[in-house]
């Protein structure tokens, strides 16, 4: 969504040049700080955990729950064995599986395409929570519950 400026009218409270500079770096709609991710993961895994950090560092508030019920919560959910990582988030309505990066959020609570959520399947070395040194090219894939053929929404190439 692109931010237009209108003049200001002649007699406001700063002149419209210094007002219109000021406004220019004010941050645009779209989601605030501390929009809470609702996080299912697995007790025993460790990248989930290295995943959330990543969230939190980028401003938004994860709440943890740990489960041995994962294959169900990603049934309920609506994911396909093609999308499935290790752990599935929840945010504003939409359905966040794997290890999405934080931008990547941001940019789908701004633009809210009409998609049940985004996934990275697998477990890509250099995706968010997975830095081992090694980096993987990896897709971050819109989807939709009705419809099994998921949409490039960002591509990672190193």
């Amino acid at each position: 969504m692109k931010k237009t400026l209108r003049p200001l009218a002649a007699g406001g409270l700063l002149a419209g040049g210094a007002l219109a500079a000021f406004l220019a770096f004010m941050p645009g709609p779209g989601p605030q700080a501390g929009t809470v991710v609702e996080m299912y993961q697995d007790p025993g895994c460790g990248c989930c955990g290295a995943w959330a950090d990543h969230l939190e560092a980028e401003g938004f508030t994860v709440e943890r729950h740990k489960t041995r019920e994962m294959r169900d919560i990603k049934i309920e959910q609506g994911l396909s064995p093609e999308l499935a990582s290790c752990h599935t988030a929840m945010v504003d309505g939409y359905v966040i599986e794997g290890h999405v990066p934080a931008a990547d959020i941001r940019r789908l609570l701004e633009e809210r395409p009409d998609v049940a959520g985004l996934a990275v399947p697998g477990m890509p070395h250099g995706s968010p929570g997975m830095e081992t040194g090694r980096y993987d090219d990896y897709q971050v894939l819109g989807w939709h519950r009705d419809d099994r053929t998921p949409e490039i929404f960002s591509e990672y190439t190193h």
